[in-house]
């Protein structure tokens, strides 16, 4: 690039090897909690010291799940595998006390214990509850693996079915224990896709899609940013209960995903626009032109394809979601940007016939550089209108909202690093959870 560029072009390729360690989630402290209540209530049951068993504290930690959907259906599946294991292994015990010969072959006895896993994971299936199979197995093995090195069998088996019931009853108590939480619902959260996911050929983790539509779901006021067509996020986001549009293009753009139209657009001026195509056809540079027809995002593409162009024309014109045209546009008012994908030094002989030639009014066009996912070797320039930003688009977004909520307030979070892995995702969106729904502390006014 040159001095004679203008100061707003931004190069978005800035690459961060820091790491971030991982906050302690809600599993975590939840499973931690639970543990510490299970070797309590033993030490109070008179089984400390020599005699503490782990059994009710390893249940809690099989038991506890991150999030729950419906408790009462939880509680049953636990408490339902943990019944038919013990069931089965106390019938083991009676079984191998009642006829000794059994416990003194150990081939025999192993076959028994392994017969007794399957008729433990069957039973689970016959009642309809295959959630509840594993652990039915777990507490069956935790009766009888001991066996015969115990004394009084049953006495034991009494003891370690208590045991896994208190740690199944603790982890479900604990689990589905919630703070009191306030709820900012005057605050609306700015998003950036790349903040959830590495590229647009990249799926958003499962785990971030349950979590970010857990928040929209309690009433949280979240838009993402992206800096493509809405092809990307409507794909992604099939699944996710949206309740705000999104700013796409960049900020050229905001789209309403759930009445599938577009709210904002800022469109490049018709003669900017055929000054620049003209411009790109003298250089012999191919070149992509995004419009907005009919509430559609169509695509077209002018002049020679270099190979990572190919690759990514191929690639993308598989998607249901995107329009790519031939033949003339339909109308030169509704473009809002041109992509040239090339080589840095195309790219920079591009910019220099723009800047460099005396053409004062492609100052009016905003030029962004990023890198192109398929091709380490090329990057990609976009030319989007001087008046479009997402800055802008978060103005005309929070003026419309504020028309039907008054006291609104604009709060973007990202990531302080370059995404990195799915981790960052979660991170991300707890950020936004703690921001939104705080713990609300009696002490604390």
């Amino acid at each position: 690039m040159n001095n004679h560029e203008p100061s707003h072009i931004t190069d978005h390729t800035q690459v961060c090897d820091t790491r971030m360690f991982p906050h302690i989630g809600q599993r975590i402290i939840k499973t931690t909690i639970a543990v510490y209540l299970c070797f309590l209530i033993t030490a109070f049951r008179g089984r400390g010291g020599l005699d503490m068993t782990a059994e009710a504290a390893i249940a809690a930690i099989i038991c506890m799940q991150p999030y729950v959907r419906d408790a009462r259906e939880y509680a049953i599946n636990r408490i339902t595998g943990t019944s038919i294991g013990s069931a089965w292994g106390m019938l083991f015990l009676v079984l191998v006390t009642a006829v000794p010969a059994i416990g003194a072959n150990r081939f025999v006895l192993y076959a028994l214990m392994a017969c007794g896993v399957l008729l433990a994971l069957y039973s689970a299936v016959l009642f309809r509850q295959p959630d509840a199979s594993s652990l039915s197995a777990i507490v069956f093995i935790c009766l009888v693996i001991a066996f015969p090195e115990i004394d009084e069998p049953l006495v034991r088996a009494g003891n370690r079915f208590l045991d896994v019931l208190i740690g199944t009853g603790v982890s479900i108590a604990v689990n589905t224990f919630r703070l009191p939480r306030s709820r900012n619902r005057n605050l609306v959260f700015f998003l950036r896709i790349k903040d959830l996911v590495p590229d647009r050929f990249s799926q958003i983790a499962p785990a971030a899609l349950f979590r970010l539509n857990h928040l929209y779901n309690d009433g949280a006021k979240i838009c993402l940013m992206s800096e493509h067509a809405p092809a990307f996020l409507v794909s992604q986001m099939s699944t996710v209960q949206m309740n705000m549009p999104l700013i796409v293009m960049d900020g050229a753009a905001v789209y309403d995903m759930n009445e599938n139209k577009y709210l904002y657009t800022q469109p490049i001026a018709a003669a900017l626009s055929g000054a620049l195509a003209e411009c790109l056809d003298r250089l012999g540079i191919g070149y992509f032109v995004y419009t907005i027809h009919g509430e559609k995002t169509c695509i077209f593409h002018r002049g020679p394809m270099i190979t990572a162009e190919e690759g990514m024309y191929a690639k993308m014109r598989r998607s249901p979601y995107r329009s790519y045209l031939e033949g003339e546009i339909y109308d030169t008012r509704e473009i809002v940007y041109f992509k040239i994908i090339n080589t840095p030094d195309q790219l920079e002989r591009v910019l220099r016939d723009l800047y460099e030639n005396n053409q004062a009014a492609f100052y009016a066009l905003r030029p962004v550089v990023r890198p192109h996912t398929d091709d380490p070797s090329c990057k990609a320039l976009y030319f989007y209108s001087g008046q479009s930003s997402v800055q802008n688009a978060q103005a005309f977004l929070m003026e419309q909202l504020e028309e039907k909520e008054e006291g609104l307030s604009l709060h973007e979070v990202r990531l302080r690093r370059p995404y990195h892995s799915e981790r960052d995702a979660m991170y991300l969106l707890h950020k936004v959870e703690r921001r939104y729904a705080p713990v609300r502390w009696p002490w604390k006014r």
